[in-house]
């Protein structure tokens, strides 16, 4: 089969296409006939080897931990899946090296969840490791009904996810983005505000009295403001900077396959609830290029890499 591989840790310029060899599924796994991935930035930090600390990973290397597609063959331990399925995944392993770029994968039983007929395997494809981060970041930030919650890099693919759950949650939003985005935001039910130089007061003027729980997605300048639009008492969680917990007594959060959250917020796009944004597309030949695409930064929702 053909799948994206590296052979070194050279980024994604090193990304080739190559023929390798189909996975075997073992007894509590699925193979999965990859209909479409999307990129996160974990994935081209991976092609850097910047995730090699907490992860173990071997050369040459398939990157990727989203997918949809159709069930093409189970392990005999599965019991509640019939080839032709439709599903989705969250397909992290405790090992990096067979990842969803390619044109088959094996996930293990906990990473999937059924696609309902209304969702496109496409937008199904963007939705497991940003949507259930940003869902996990709101429950770590016990986001819930009359909050305030400040979303930085708020149009970007978790933080649209993030804005849409918490407003589905019953909260107020704001997000931090560039003015382009602000349209974007405002039609995902967010107040949005410029990050940079004076954020802060951006923040205060929508939230005089600062906000209940602050979604960290960038780290740097735009964390260290927390203590300035924070009100006492406030929640703070983070997907980039683990150091939350001593500096703000916030939470650290990384996501873990959890099918029966995956099979909601899938529901949630099947009920027109959870929209979501695909900024663009490529074929897995093209793999390099919409890596390339997902670390210039800017982009709005999810890049997608299909099949065809």
């Amino acid at each position: 089969m053909r799948a994206a591989l590296i052979r070194s840790f050279d980024g994604p310029e090193s990304v080739e296409i190559a023929d390798v060899v189909e996975p075997a599924v073992g007894p509590d796994s699925v193979l999965i006939e990859v209909a479409a991935t999307s990129v996160n930035p974990v994935d081209w930090k991976i092609l850097h080897g910047g995730m090699q600390a907490a992860i173990p990973h071997h050369l040459p290397m398939t990157p990727g931990w989203d997918v949809a597609g159709t069930v093409a063959a189970v392990g005999p331990a599965i019991r509640d899946l019939q080839i032709g399925d439709r599903v989705a995944a969250y397909a992290r392993k405790d090992h990096v090296r067979d990842g969803t770029f390619a044109e088959r994968v094996a996930v293990p039983e906990r990473s999937w969840a059924l696609v309902p007929d209304e969702v496109d395997l496409e937008v199904a494809a963007c939705l497991p490791l940003a949507g259930m981060t940003a869902d996990m970041l709101l429950d770590a930030a016990a986001v819930g009904e009359g909050d305030t919650v400040l979303v930085h890099a708020a149009a970007g693919g978790v933080g649209s996810f993030a804005v849409q759950l918490a407003a589905l949650r019953g909260a107020t939003v704001v997000g931090t983005a560039s003015e382009r985005n602000h349209d974007y935001l405002r039609d995902l039910g967010a107040t949005p505000v410029t990050y940079g130089e004076g954020l802060v007061d951006h923040v205060r003027e929508v939230a005089p009295d600062g906000v209940d729980a602050v979604v960290d997605l960038v780290g740097g300048a735009a964390l260290e403001a927390t203590p300035q639009v924070l009100r006492d008492g406030g929640r703070v969680a983070s997907v980039i900077d683990p150091s939350v917990a001593d500096r703000f007594g916030g939470t650290y959060v990384f996501v873990r396959p959890d099918r029966a959250r995956l099979t909601r917020l899938l529901q949630l796009v099947a009920e027109g609830r959870l929209k979501v944004e695909i900024a663009e597309r490529y074929p897995l030949e093209q793999a390099r290029e919409a890596f390339l695409a997902s670390k210039a930064g800017h982009v709005r929702g999810k890049v997608v890499v299909t099949r065809d």
